[in-house]
């Protein structure tokens, strides 16, 4: 029997083995291959368990040479509001929208001159907005194709569509051996997945005539196919036949509007809910209202009660799990669980039909809202890095609950107070346009004289910031002030206060930021608000640098990072110690003090995922190279931040202080290389992988050593190379300058520190570590 492992996208577009055989397709995969290169949007369309997502991973596993590796898989099955379209595409790209521009145009701009294939599974719920977003990225970029999943074209010009046909299934009366199901991709399917909870089942003479019947009824459906494979083990053949023909006949009738496939899939899906007991059926339906993967605790809290008891939830989700109800993942250590979307679809039919399901959905955002509330205290500390990366995981059901503040009536201000805990979530994550989005639908759904109103148009004017939107900055912090006049709010106005001072030294006025920081810090201070104390100083130390006093500047950034350092925070110190690096360079060019700094700052940035603080620093590191005189190094780091600014949909033009550092340094280092040798290096950063751009970053500019601080760069290369043994001589030859020069350098090293020897030099040296 031929099978071969089969590739499915997850999120980023990657291309990890998938666990399951990918049995048959031969045919419809060479099919699909041939549309594809004969159109740019191939449309696999087909009823819900027909396999349209596992052949488009074969598909796009298969011409991924084609297009140089440039291969994206967006899965749109959890998404729900067709206005995050684009939006989704642009995260899973690495996109981040900075620029204020549609996410629509920062793809359309990635993928303007690239050659790509970019994969839409499961459109269907959201045709409109995928044919338009289709429709614009196919207009403007010539060398990309689409290939799409749905169970419906999206009607977009140019638009072939493949409808992907049921596995081969036999005619019970054709069939008179074992031998004869070999060629039929059902009975193989069949076969390979029984044999995965059953190793021991083949196919035999007194069994073959029942499974020949059994593939048949299915009608070739794979979700069909495999939810009966897994009775093997409770289950003979002839018993799985019997079953599944008796509830097939009582469904049909009921569903004369439907397709037969579709009959056959729900009469499959409903038998399997027939095998569950009762309160198995009401788990099954409450566990439906989660999207992506959920935690045992989650379910516990929200499908617990009310018929079910919260102690036999895990018994309950364990049987869920053996008659393949739900889908068992692991996460750093953590098991959680995903139910396959046909069947969560079947669930919410369920669970409307009961009457139910506004009192589940409130149950669910309720959990979401008290696991926001947790998010700020469980963030700053040790364990930040773990605790982003599980709120991501969280993150489609987040998306559910702030669905369900900003429709139901009343309930809009918990959605905004669930933003606001996990503000930091949504700029680590860049997902700045779509935080608009919800805060536009808060803003609608918010009365008047609401409190949350304020804190809604602080995160608007907060957002637009960092997209370079100053008029609604302005828009939207001069209306939070006017209701803080009406209302007063201490926190509230601290925030407004510190929006005020980022924006002033965005725009190149820190003068005019310190008295808004020094605001700021009064009140995170009045009202013990840690997160304003660790967020506030970075713009505070940098403007006070900048416009005031170098030195006091430093002391800020210093005494903040020292209160990140304490309690194990890890965000917010990537960010001061990139801006006390920025502070160094900029008012000082003391590229010794920023190097490591800087280093550091990118280091931790990359480890939560702060991308905004990658950019920085990899600009802060060009500039440190060509001021050090590593002039191809920082023509490289140019290309590197040059990318990371693209990918974010945003530039240093947007940072004037940043900007005006960059321009010095590039046009120091363009002319040292001339325009050719520099546009090399430039476009080798550029396209250099993210991972290896941040191994180059980091491994070039390791973290210095006493000899490296202390000594200017080529005096502890010199320094090195006596503890080596090598004479003055011996050193010319090998750093290509003259004698007397090396001599010089010796002189001025033993006149640093005071040495007399160069055995000191060297027993120096080696102490150092260097």
């Amino acid at each position: 029997m031929d099978t071969v492992t089969s590739a499915v996208f997850e999120r980023g577009g990657e291309l990890p083995i998938e666990g399951t055989s990918y049995v048959g397709r031969l045919r419809e995969t060479a099919d699909a291959r041939r549309l594809l290169g004969a159109g740019h949007l191939l449309t696999l369309s087909g009823t819900g368990g027909v396999g349209k997502t596992r052949l488009a991973g074969r598909v796009a596993a298969e011409v991924g040479e084609q297009y140089r590796g440039e291969v994206v898989f967006v899965r749109l099955a959890e998404l729900r509001d067709p206005d995050l379209v684009a939006d989704t595409v642009a995260e899973t790209m690495g996109l981040r929208d900075q620029s204020g521009r549609t996410s629509t145009d920062l793809v359309v701009n990635h993928l303007r001159d690239r050659r790509a294939l970019l994969v839409l599974d499961n459109c269907e719920h959201l045709v409109d907005a995928c044919a338009r977003f289709v429709a614009a990225v196919l207009r403007n970029c010539p060398r990309v194709s689409v290939l799409v999943t749905s169970r419906q074209s999206i009607g977009v010009p140019g638009e072939q569509v493949f409808p992907v046909p049921p596995l081969a299934v036999p005619n019970p009366e054709d069939v008179h051996s074992p031998a004869d199901l070999e060629r039929y991709d059902a009975v193989r399917l069949f076969v390979d997945r029984a044999r995965a909870v059953r190793s021991s089942f083949a196919v035999t003479e007194e069994n073959y005539v029942h499974l020949a019947r059994l593939c048949h009824e299915l009608e070739g459906l794979p979700l069909a196919i495999e939810l009966a494979a897994v009775r093997v083990r409770s289950l003979s053949v002839k018993q799985l036949a019997e079953r599944l023909t008796d509830r097939l006949s009582l469904l049909t009738g009921g569903k004369r509007t439907a397709p037969r496939r579709q009959q056959t899939l729900l009469a499959t899906i409903e038998w399997s809910y027939g095998l569950c007991s009762a309160v198995e059926q009401l788990m099954w339906a409450r566990a439906s209202v989660f999207s992506g993967t959920v935690s045992l605790a989650a379910v516990e809290q929200v499908c617990g009660g009310a018929g079910v008891d919260p102690a036999e939830v895990l018994d309950l989700v364990d049987g869920l799990l053996d008659k393949s109800v739900l889908v068992r993942e692991e996460h750093d250590g953590e098991v959680r669980y995903r139910m396959l979307e046909t069947l969560r679809q079947f669930g919410l039919a369920r669970l409307t039909e009961s009457g139910d399901r506004p009192r589940v959905a409130r149950r669910h955002r309720d959990w979401h809202a008290e696991r926001a509330a947790r998010f700020q205290d469980e963030w700053i500390g040790p364990d930040q890095v773990a605790t982003t990366a599980a709120l991501r995981r969280d993150y489609p059901n987040i998306r559910l609950a702030l669905d369900f503040c900003f429709t139901e009536p009343g309930e809009a201000a918990v959605g905004v107070r669930m933003i606001a805990d996990i503000i930091d979530f949504w700029s680590i994550s860049g997902r700045f346009t779509e935080l608009r989005v919800w805060m536009d639908r808060a803003l609608a759904a918010l009365p008047e004289d609401a409190p949350e109103r304020v804190t809604a148009l602080r995160i608007l004017g907060w957002t637009a910031l960092f997209q370079g939107d100053a008029e609604t900055v302005v828009n939207s912090f001069a209306a939070a002030a006017d209701l803080l006049a009406l209302r007063p709010d201490e926190v509230e106005a601290a925030y407004i206060a510190n929006g005020w001072g980022v924006a002033g030294v965005f725009s190149g006025h820190p003068e005019a930021a310190v008295p808004q920081f020094r605001v700021a810090m009064a009140g995170f201070e009045a009202t013990g608000v840690a997160r304003g104390l660790l967020s506030t100083p970075p713009g505070y130390g940098l403007a006070v640098g900048l416009a005031e006093d170098y030195e006091q500047g430093r002391e800020i950034l210093n005494a903040a990072i020292a209160r990140c350092a304490e309690s194990g925070e890890t965000h917010w110190r990537s960010w001061t110690l990139c801006v006390l690096a920025f502070l160094d360079m900029k008012a000082a060019h003391d590229a010794e003090r920023a190097d490591p700094l800087a280093v550091e700052a990118l280091r931790m940035a990359h480890a939560v995922g702060t991308v905004e603080v990658e950019a920085f620093t990899t600009e802060l590191l060009a500039a440190i190279a060509s001021h050090q005189g590593d002039f191809v190094r920082s023509a490289t780091l140019l290309g590197v931040a040059d990318a990371g600014w693209t990918a974010m949909g945003s530039s240093t033009a947007a940072y004037v202080p940043l900007n005006e550092l960059r321009e010095e340094y590039l046009a120091r280092t363009r002319k040292a290389l001339g325009d050719a040798a520099f546009a090399k290096a430039f476009d080798t950063g550029r396209t250099l992988p993210s991972e290896d751009a941040l191994r180059y970053a980091v491994e070039r500019a390791p973290e210095r050593s006493a000899v490296d601080t202390v000594l200017t760069r080529r005096q502890a290369q010199i320094a090195k190379l006596v503890a080596q043994g090598m004479t003055n001589r011996e050193i010319a030859d090998h750093l290509v300058i003259s004698t007397r020069t090396v001599e010089t350098h010796v002189e001025h090293i033993l006149t640093k520190l005071d040495f007399h020897s160069r055995a000191q030099i060297a027993a120096w040296v080696t102490a150092a570590g260097a």
